[in-house]
């Protein structure tokens, strides 16, 4: 070694130490794959149950709709319910693709949006609001869970 080389060598290892890293790094693997489920099927749960709030209230809404006010305006309110529906998937989808692909700023639901509200401005039978309402009922769908999980937390 000459006295310009300042880098260190270390010794080498044994196969007994190197079997001990490769046990620990194994572990730590599969304690972030373990942790990796976990979150995923959280994540698939919380999905699951907020497609049931949303498809509940949408119905409730619905029939609420058609008795109180026409079935013109109930069906407007369908439309509007199934865009946010399809809305809400795009977006679970891009959650749970997160970090794994290139993020596109959700121009896809966007689109959605607009195309849906371009299409009730145009059509003389649709009304803007009822389509706009209906949308938005995946925000509902939200907050009904929301409130629901902290005012009734399913570990008390």
């Amino acid at each position: 070694m000459s006295p310009l080389d300042t880098t260190e060598t270390s010794p080498p290892q044994t196969s007994e130490q190197t079997d001990q890293q490769s046990e620990q790094a194994a572990e730590s693997n599969s304690s972030v794959a373990a942790d990796s489920d976990r979150s995923m099927t959280e994540f698939y749960q919380l999905q699951r149950n907020l497609y049931l709030v949303m498809l509940g209230l949408t119905g409730l809404i619905f029939v609420s709709v058609w008795l109180g006010y026409s079935g013109q305006t109930a069906l407007n309110y369908l439309l509007g319910a199934c865009a946010g529906l399809l809305y809400f998937r795009r977006l679970a989808r891009d959650i749970e693709g997160l970090g794994q692909r290139r993020a596109t700023f959700g121009s896809v639901r966007l689109a959605i949006f607009v195309v849906v509200m371009i299409i009730a401005a145009q059509l003389e039978r649709l009304a803007i609001l009822p389509v706009f309402l209906g949308f938005m009922t995946y925000k509902v769908a939200i907050i009904v869970y929301v409130v629901q999980t902290t005012l009734f937390p399913k570990g008390q």
